[in-house]
């Protein structure tokens, strides 16, 4: 048997698991997606977990497979008046619509009014810091020359004086 028989038949014999690659034979398994809940299930399923004594809402919660944020988001939402039953009629016609995309032209502009502002801004910080700088200098300035006045005013001790 030659060298290139006895690895055919080496990796006949060790099956599929010793193949690289995904070990089903459909390929690897699909990725999980995320879940999605309607308005009337989230609404029913905040009134019923509100609605449960205190011993049941866990229950309620994995019945459903649920966790306890769910029901914290949907109920900040509900009351926030963001989570409305599709059933009933919206209250503002004009927040049922869409609001309109922005043109790119549009999107710019704000973004280049914004860095704008924010330039105006820092340019006016950097003017104060340099007004107060120039303030500080002249008044160290005033304050060596009158340091300066005082001690030639000043007799000199002994010690200090030329011989």
């Amino acid at each position: 048997m030659s060298a290139e028989e006895r690895r055919g038949a080496a990796a006949a014999s060790e099956g599929p698991a010793a193949s690289s690659g995904p070990r089903s034979p459909d390929g690897p398994s699909p990725r999980p997606s995320r879940r999605s809940f309607s308005a009337q299930y989230k609404l029913a399923i905040v009134t019923e977990y509100e609605n449960a004594p205190n011993g049941e809402k866990g229950a309620v919660l994995r019945r459903e497979g649920l966790y306890s944020s769910h029901v914290i988001e949907w109920t900040r939402a509900r009351d926030a008046g963001a989570l409305k039953d599709s059933s009933m009629p919206s209250a503002d016609p004009q927040r049922a619509q869409k609001r309109p995309r922005r043109s790119a032209e549009t999107v710019e502009l704000e973004r280049l009014r914004a860095r704008n502002a924010k330039l105006e801004s820092d340019l006016l910080k950097t003017r104060t810091a340099l007004d107060i700088m120039g303030k500080a200098h002249a008044l160290l300035e005033q304050l060596s020359e009158s340091a300066e006045d005082s001690v030639e005013d000043q007799e000199l001790p002994a010690l200090w004086k030329k011989r």
